[in-house]
């Protein structure tokens, strides 16, 4: 015996905007991986809760269950880099955003938080640059006065 209530849905009948009785309630995590393939070089591996994530540059909505989400990202050239993680609340029905970064070298972690995020290692990177440009420049300076 299912009569309609005024202003609500039948009985036992879920609630339009809420998951069917014994389903728990789902959220998103707006993921946001900063950079691109030219900057960053390759694209990052995201698993959500343990599962694998499709994932490119920029901004993706990740479905999930609502309640606590671990979110874990890395990068793989060579060798694993890049690695980081971070666990968010999402509320039924709301979205959450986390941003990645991706470092600048392989010998660095990655920087993710709710908020957007500065590229990790940027001043070794910028004294492998200096030496590597550097040192070159260097000699053939010296090589021309002692010439």
């Amino acid at each position: 015996m299912s009569e309609m209530q005024p202003g609500g849905p039948a009985q036992g009948q879920p609630v339009p905007g809420q998951p069917p009785q014994g389903q728990p309630a789902q959220g998103t995590i707006r993921l946001t991986l900063q950079g691109n393939f030219m900057t960053s070089g390759l694209t990052p591996t995201v698993h959500v809760s343990g599962h694998r994530v499709n994932s490119r540059f920029g901004t993706m909505d990740v479905p999930v269950w609502a309640g606590r989400n671990r979110v874990d990202v890395h990068t793989q050239w060579m060798r694993e880099y890049g690695q980081a993680s971070l666990e968010v609340d999402v509320p039924p029905g709301g979205v959450v955003p986390v941003y990645y970064a991706v470092p600048w070298h392989q010998f660095a972690r990655g920087a993710i938080g709710t908020e957007k995020q500065g590229r990790p290692g940027l001043g070794v990177f910028a004294l492998i640059m200096g030496l590597v440009i550097g040192l070159p420049l260097l000699v053939i300076v010296l090589g021309a006065l002692a010439g």
